[in-house]
């Protein structure tokens, strides 16, 4: 932990957790007064063990970067110019309130961008805010990305955040789809080091198969590359699930007496032979079938789907397969196949019963009619949204750490909307391509500066476990806490503007005590709230609403019912974290489904699955090209690239293409490409390469850092293309309504225009 003294002349060290992808590793800071000079890997953090990579390496030149904004922006005259606090607050307290009340709700729109969940602030006041707007114009960076196993899950289990992991320190077998966690560090999977620990799953003699249509690194390290065609990993995964049947080889074991719908499944993938599939996926059928008979032979095993099987066409139903294989094979629930981690702010376990369920679809977006998922609605449906006449038009928008102009299909209908809103807040360190849009701009202070704690990512670790850090840093002079901020922007669109900040913690807490000691199932029962809210430590209103989830959660101390159980003060004493054992079988309390069992064929996964089967017949022509994403070590999404030490090398911006096409189009390795497709056209440099399949073309996300009025000086001096703005945003998966990234149509020819 840091030292007391702050100098500006003394070296210091300084623990904290890395908020820069999913990994979360334990990070030692060195600091001289105030500044970051260094970072390396904490070797006494209970998960990480001293791993690092360039990300975490390079903290202090995020945190340092000088185009940060140091000082919130107000819209005058057109012109966003610097604003004191008390201003930019007064502004949106006379806006916003005022345009729900004379259009409605529903005209004040709430976007969350991925670093909501990289950050304790992010996690804890959104969802006070959304209640305060009233709003169902809720859209998240989930449709991007994770929406289809949320979907699954919630279908599957009854609960949407019940999401199983692989458990990669004891499986002899993992298959894994559209992933590439050498370089994105793994996702919807906590696992700091994950090419170790692949490597440490090779060394002990199991089994690792990829299935990517690029040879990504993680493929080279594989037993077995398989190089799918874009978008049909749900035809791959129906035929394995086929196999099963078909030669007797389910065994779900302890889940048997727990499972519903077995017999419908079988019949409803009857039809999905590995013959039958394979000229669809451009997989054998010899090859789907040595797949799955390795896959059930497994003593333990697990499948593992993320973002190249889930932003495709069929990424629900992709999803929902990789959780059927693992159930089938007796591998879900288990050590060594996946497991369901349970985190130490969860809710503490209760008996197993029947629950409410997950429904979709309870309402729909305005203008397309998509259905919600999980509350939201897809953010590829922002812009038409905004656009269109009529009653619960989008007027005004909130917008938390997102950038959509470059994370969402076609940025340039998205931009120009934007610019249409009668009034935009947007919290964000960066005036980027669509905060430069914002008539209020709020910057949150640099990490150094702010505590730490993962939410999210402490649900989906392959480990159980618990850390929290302080800020490194002292908050600087004129600079306001991301929790202040996001506190303070609750009370000025509930018409509270003015009153403390605490008052919005203080409101949660008695809250939650209050719902508690109601519960005959918690350890609080009957106890009286205030006499409870006032044994509760921490420093601040963020710390203390940490203190009462880890007090109530499945390892806390229940305001003394365990006296040993977890407070923030114990894990303060734990600056490395504390480590709370290995995942463990959590089935049946885990289903919340209304039937109390795991529902194996839900029914709107039963009403997808024709058009699954329509797609069996799908032969793209010989020179058809598919165009799929790639991302970077170096990189996440649009909010890495404007650090120095992470840009060149390998981390561009190029069209990965494979030779024999390359031959065929007559394009050179560098020469200019004029990709297009349905929303547009880019030109980008060609890479040759052999690390994608023929047939395929591949663009990194997160870049098109070109567009005027930015302040980032860095990655607008190589400002690489936007790929999003090569989709129009009509291809969506229906069940999620998350948006078909990757497998998309493309036309590729010599430009002579010049790259960029």
């Amino acid at each position: 932990m840091p030292h007391d003294s702050s100098s500006s002349g003394e070296s210091r060290t300084a623990l904290r957790v890395c908020p820069l992808c999913e990994a979360t590793c334990g990070l030692t800071l060195t600091i001289e007064g105030t500044r970051v000079t260094g970072a390396r890997g904490d070797r006494d953090d209970i998960l990480s063990q001293g791993f690092i990579c360039p990300k975490g390496a390079s903290f202090g030149g995020l945190d340092a970067d000088p185009d940060r904004l140091r000082t919130p922006l107000v819209r005058r005259n057109g012109v966003l110019q610097e604003a004191s606090w008390s201003e930019a607050f007064d502004a949106i307290a006379a806006a916003l309130p005022a345009l729900s009340a004379q259009h409605g709700q529903q005209a004040v729109g709430l976007v969350l961008g991925n670093p909501n969940v990289h950050t304790m602030a992010g996690a804890l006041y959104p969802p006070a805010l959304l209640a305060a707007l009233r709003t169902r114009a809720f859209f998240t960076a989930s449709t991007l990305d994770q929406m289809p196993k949320h979907v699954s899950s919630g279908l599957l289990f009854g609960d949407p955040n019940a999401i199983a992991v692989p458990d990669l320190d004891r499986t002899g077998h993992l298959l894994l789809l559209g992933a590439n966690p050498l370089e994105s560090n793994g996702s919807l999977c906590t696992a700091p080091d994950f090419p170790g620990k692949l490597k440490a799953l090779r060394r002990r003699g199991g089994t690792l198969t990829v299935v990517d249509p690029r040879r990504t690194r993680t493929a080279r390290l594989a037993d077995r590359h398989v190089a799918i065609r874009p978008g049909a990993d749900a035809l791959l995964l129906a035929a394995l699930t086929h196999v099963l049947f078909e030669e007797k080889l389910t065994d779900p074991g302890a889940l048997a007496d727990h499972l519903a719908g077995i017999d419908e499944v079988a019949e409803a993938v009857r039809e999905f032979t590995p013959e039958a599939v394979a000229g669809a996926c451009d997989v054998d059928a010899a090859t789907i079938r040595t797949i799955a008979r390795e896959l059930a032979a497994a003593p333990t095993a697990a499948v593992y789907g993320r973002i190249g099987s889930s932003t495709v066409a069929h990424g629900t139903l992709a999803s929902w397969l990789v959780d059927v294989l693992n159930i089938l094979t007796g591998n879900l629930d288990r050590p060594g196949g996946a497991l369901f981690p349970l985190s130490a702010t969860s809710r503490a376990p209760r008996p197993a019963a029947p629950g409410k369920g997950f429904t979709l679809g309870r309402w729909a977006s305005r203008v397309s009619g998509h259905p919600e998922a999980k509350g939201e609605l897809p953010l590829a449906a922002l812009a038409e949204e905004i656009e269109t006449p009529g009653e619960g038009r989008i007027r005004a928008l909130i917008v938390l750490a997102a950038n959509p102009v470059l994370s969402a299909p076609d940025g340039d209908r998205l931009d120009r909307a934007l610019g249409e809103l009668d009034f935009m807040v947007s919290v964000d360190p960066y005036l980027n391509e669509t905060s430069r849009h914002a008539h209020v701009v709020l910057p949150p202070p640099p990490p150094s500066q702010s505590a730490h704690f993962d939410f999210a990512f402490n649900a989906l670790a392959v480990r159980n476990q618990v850390r929290y850090t302080r800020p490194a840093v002292p908050l600087g002079d004129g600079l306001m806490d991301e929790s202040e901020i996001l506190a303070r922007l609750v009370l000025a669109v509930s018409g509270m503007h003015g009153t403390d900040a605490s008052a919005v913690d203080a409101t949660i807490i008695d809250r939650v005590l209050s719902k508690a000691v109601a519960d005959p199932l918690s350890p609080v029962h009957g106890r009286v709230p205030a006499e409870l809210a006032a044994a509760l430590t921490g420093r601040t209103g963020p710390e203390r609403r940490l203190d009462l989830m880890l007090r109530l959660g499945p390892y806390g101390e229940g305001f003394g019912a365990d006296p040993d159980g977890l407070t923030l003060d114990r894990l303060l004493a734990h600056p490395h974290g504390i480590d709370l054992g290995p995942l463990r079988p959590r089935i049946p309390q885990v289903l919340t489904t209304r039937s109390g069992r795991i529902e194996l064929l839900p029914a709107p996964i039963a009403a997808d699955l024709p058009r699954l089967r329509s797609a069996l017949a799908h032969r793209p022509g010989a020179d058809a090209l598919v165009l799929v994403g790639r991302r970077h070590l170096r990189s996440n999404n649009s909010w890495m690239h404007n650090v120095a030490a992470l840009g060149g090398g390998t981390n561009v911006c190029t069209l990965q293409m494979h030779p024999a096409d390359a031959a065929r189009l007559g394009l050179a390795d560098g020469a200019a490409a004029t990709i297009t497709a349905a929303g547009g056209a880019l030109t980008a440099p060609v890479e040759i390469t052999e690390g994608v399949r023929a047939g395929v073309v591949s663009l990194p996300h997160g870049w098109g850092h070109d567009r005027p009025g930015t302040r980032m000086s860095v990655a607008s001096v190589v400002p690489g293309v936007n790929v999003n703005q090569l989709l129009d945003g009509t291809l969506l998966d229906p069940l999620s309504g998350t948006a078909v990234l990757n497998g998309i149509p493309v036309a590729v020819a010599p430009s002579a225009a010049p790259s960029r």
